[in-house]
């Protein structure tokens, strides 16, 4: 007999950017229709960057879950450069905060606050290591002279790998990887270290983006990159390693800059699903939304 439909547990989002204010109505509802829980960005104005601040955030985000439908915002708090040992021993006791996002000051939409000298938060990564607070990171760098299409390799190579060195059992997660060098550096790294893949690039490569013409609506970042980084993900995403999980990036923008990524996730998400070998749709649902994130995030 042909099995036409699989049923699988309510997907996880572990990227996703709901934003604040009046947005709130639209995103949460259009995220608690397809997903469980969501790890939400703390890229505000102003940063979500204290627990206390994150607790009105999430009580915000709760106010807006309909009466029918269960979701869970687990919270990540913005890292910065005056962000305090205390600060990370208080998240490290509080549930419902997941981790500590570094954004590079200037890296995307709402990083002026972030971090400007990695390697002076040492102190702060010798604590998130002892208290297993996970380290949630953007990894490009920022210089001006800098190929942009270059930025995640040569971050991964200056930042995160002393990083690893110094603190081995800190638990990272690679944020929207979009290049074969990032899936090569998770899978050579422990269990401590894992990796968020986003539809828009397992669907597109920097052709979608220039071929023709600029196409704005495919702009995002990190940047799309040339095909065979995209394979490479696509690889890494239907390979069943379970150090590779979904996290959607999904960010309301306004219409004249960007369209909604939110409401046009399930078409994207069935789009990605299609491209890959039936055998390979299962393992790829199910490693991207659960598995293993719970070991990174326990």
């Amino acid at each position: 007999m042909t099995t036409t439909q699989l049923t699988i547990a309510t997907p996880d989002d572990w990227h996703l950017h709901l934003r604040d204010g009046d947005l709130l109505a639209n995103t949460v509802p259009a995220t608690a229709a397809v997903f469980q829980r969501a790890v939400i960005m703390p890229n505000l104005v102003p940063p979500v960057t204290t627990v206390e601040a994150a607790t009105a955030y999430r009580e915000r985000i709760l106010a807006q879950v309909p009466e029918n439908m269960t979701f869970e915002p687990l919270m990540a708090l913005y890292l910065t450069q005056t962000t305090t040992v205390e600060t990370i021993r208080a998240a490290a006791e509080t549930p419902f905060v997941i981790g500590f996002k570094l954004y590079p000051s200037g890296a995307t939409t709402n990083s002026d606050a972030g971090v400007t000298d990695v390697a002076a938060l040492g102190h702060l990564f010798e604590v998130m290591a002892e208290l297993q607070v996970p380290l949630l990171v953007h990894g490009e760098v920022t210089d001006g002279d800098i190929d942009i299409f270059d930025r995640e390799k040569i971050f991964i190579d200056r930042h995160l790998r002393p990083i690893l060195q110094r603190h081995p059992q800190m638990k990272l997660v690679l944020e929207h990887i979009t290049t074969k060098d990032a899936v090569e550096f998770v899978k050579s790294m422990g269990d401590n270290v894992a990796a968020t893949i986003t539809p828009q690039h397992l669907l597109m490569n920097r052709n979608d983006l220039l071929v023709g013409g600029v196409r704005p609506h495919n702009y995002c970042l990190p940047i799309l990159k040339r095909r065979e980084h995209q394979l490479a993900l696509r690889e890494a995403a239907a390979s069943g390693n379970p150090k590779f999980f979904l996290g959607t990036d999904s960010a309301p923008h306004a219409q004249s800059k960007k369209e909604n990524a939110v409401i046009h996730f399930q078409k994207n998400f069935d789009t990605v699903n299609q491209l890959l070998h039936p055998r390979q749709q299962l393992v790829a649902v199910i490693r991207m939304n659960n598995g293993f994130v719970g070991h990174i995030f326990a």
